[in-house]
């Protein structure tokens, strides 16, 4: 009986695919400017300084995905926007402890290199890195045959920032009568999407031949690092929320101090087309609250006397606008006013 010849590569592991997208990561970051000089693509860890001018700095970490938003990105074979949201949905996180992101790594999971994907996915990360001001130091590409079936993959992101000790965000920054102003999101961003596969299913909708669908689906992620920055520059702000899975909700009721309570009046978000839509298809308010961002993409605490001087940062179409204020409340944490205008 002849004996069968095992390597990797008959086993499902192209190595050389694998490095010649390390190669690729590498040179393709080279070219991208950054305030952090490094050249960790391809070391078995990445190096990297602190930002001078900070005498006592706390390094903040974040760790996200984007869910099943990537089985919309296989669907549609668009695979470009992915990686921003990946970048976003951990730099905003940061930003909520009042802290810089200044670097971050990416780690992607597939069935079998393919290097067209990978590059399409590794470019929406490196924009992502760019809107953001930080640094693609280093990661981590899983061929893991077996694990994953045909054509399927996963990516995860890391994001590290730092922040002057004092300057930390904290829950008692917040006081009563503090004002709660919305950031419009760009879209549904990276949550929710295992209901919109469900609803997309059950009505037998071909997303590829939905114009409407087709754009919204895979807008990527609003990145709101740079003007979030200039609001901590001018220490404009007490406190903020990025709102993800769980909404408003489940979000806002995180930076919440004790004895105070978050009074939000619903009729004053400004719902976006796609929340609407997913609305029609028989959602109620409260699914809709608690999985969705309906068009709330990250919220600000201030001052009333610093409203007016917020707006200022922003373009028009994410021009921060009054959803509530804080009131003195020991039973509950948040209160929802009035109805959302569908």
């Amino acid at each position: 009986m002849k004996k069968h010849k095992f390597t990797y590569e008959n086993s499902g592991v192209n190595i050389n695919a694998a490095d010649k997208f390390v190669k690729y990561i590498a040179n393709f970051n080279k070219k991208k400017k950054s305030s952090i000089n490094n050249n960790n693509i391809g070391n078995f860890a990445s190096v990297t300084k602190i930002p001078k001018g900070i005498k006592k700095p706390l390094l903040v970490s974040s760790t996200d995905g984007v869910g099943t938003k990537i089985e919309i990105a296989n669907k549609l074979k668009k695979f470009d926007t992915i990686g921003e949201d990946l970048v976003a949905m951990c730099v905003n996180d940061i930003l909520v402890q009042g802290a810089k992101p200044i670097i971050f790594l990416d780690y992607i999971s597939i069935d079998k290199i393919n290097l067209f994907k990978l590059k399409k996915i590794i470019k929406g990360i490196q924009k992502g890195c760019e809107i953001s001001g930080c640094s693609l130091v280093g990661g981590e590409t899983a061929e893991m045959p077996g694990t994953y079936s045909r054509n399927k993959f996963d990516i995860a992101g890391f994001s590290l920032g730092i922040v002057e000790s004092k300057k930390l965000f904290k829950k008692d920054n917040i006081k009563e009568k503090d004002i709660i102003m919305a950031i419009p999101s760009n879209g549904i961003h990276s949550n929710g999407y295992s209901m919109i596969r469900n609803i997309i299913n059950k009505n037998k909708i071909n997303i590829s031949r939905n114009n409407f669908l087709k754009k919204e689906l895979l807008k990527p992620t609003k990145i709101y690092v740079k003007e979030i920055l200039k609001l901590f520059d001018k220490d404009l702000i007490h406190g903020c929320a990025h709102i993800t899975g769980g909404g408003l909700p489940g979000n806002l009721v995180r930076i919440i101090p004790q004895n105070l309570c978050a009074n939000i009046y619903l009729n004053k978000i400004k719902i976006k087309p796609i929340f609407k839509w997913i609305k029609s298809k028989g959602v109620s308010d409260f699914e809709m609250l608690k999985t969705f961002n309906c068009g709330v993409g990250f919220c600000l605490i201030v001052k009333k006397k610093n409203i007016n001087k917020v707006k200022k940062y922003f373009n028009k179409e994410y021009k921060p606008y009054v959803i509530g204020h804080f009131i003195n409340n020991k039973k509950n944490k948040i209160l929802f006013n009035e109805k959302i205008r569908w």
